[in-house]
């Protein structure tokens, strides 16, 4: 038989906090990396000018210890929860919402979100956080945050294709977004189809 493991949600709350600090100052190290990269394969130079631009922007706020972007987003927390873990203390979405509330003032990250999209109230903390929790093996919990900045998302779009949908009219779908969109997105673009 296990032994379930207890976890205080005040832990779950500072490793939020820390997250989403961290994520809105550093990039992980393989997107560095390809950004850092990319101008030496660049031939266009606007294309150029943009690329060498996000990796001075990288210098800066590494060097400033300031957030890589001004538009901080919305906090997307990611909880793989070991299924033998039981959370002592309070709730689990009250420690990963009172995390991003730490975090985003602690961390002078810009509060975005708002909390009620008809009336455009911000909610003055940057919460609720969306939260996708998955119940896995073990006694462990494992966090990853990710903000989502709302420069790029704004520019996302979505559609149902019925059964009797071709190939091209997906592909078609695709390239017309890309067309609407044009240069309004913040870079780097990445164009993500599922």
């Amino acid at each position: 038989m296990n032994n379930i493991r207890e976890i205080d949600a005040s832990l779950i709350t500072d490793a939020v906090k820390d997250l989403c600090i961290k994520a809105n100052k550093k990039l992980p190290e393989d997107l560095e990396q390809l950004i850092r990269s990319s101008p030496s394969l660049e031939k266009n130079e606007l294309c150029l000018s943009v690329l060498t631009d996000l990796g001075a922007n990288l210098d800066a706020a590494c060097r400033l210890d300031i957030p890589i972007c001004q538009d901080t987003g919305m906090a997307v927390i990611f909880l793989d929860i070991g299924q033998d873990v039981h959370i002592t203390g309070f709730g689990i979405e009250d420690a990963v919402n009172e995390g991003v509330r730490q975090g985003y003032e602690q961390g002078y990250l810009r509060k975005s979100v708002v909390s009620d999209p008809l009336r455009r109230v911000n909610s003055g903390d940057n919460t609720p956080a969306v939260i996708h929790i998955s119940i896995v093996p073990g006694d462990k919990i494992k966090i990853m945050a990710a903000p989502k900045g709302f420069g790029s998302e704004n520019m996302s779009r979505l559609k149902m294709f019925t059964p009797s949908s071709t190939t091209d009219d997906i592909i078609g779908f695709v390239t017309d977004s890309v067309k609407t969109a044009g240069g309004s997105p913040c870079p780097p673009i990445i164009l993500g189809v599922g």
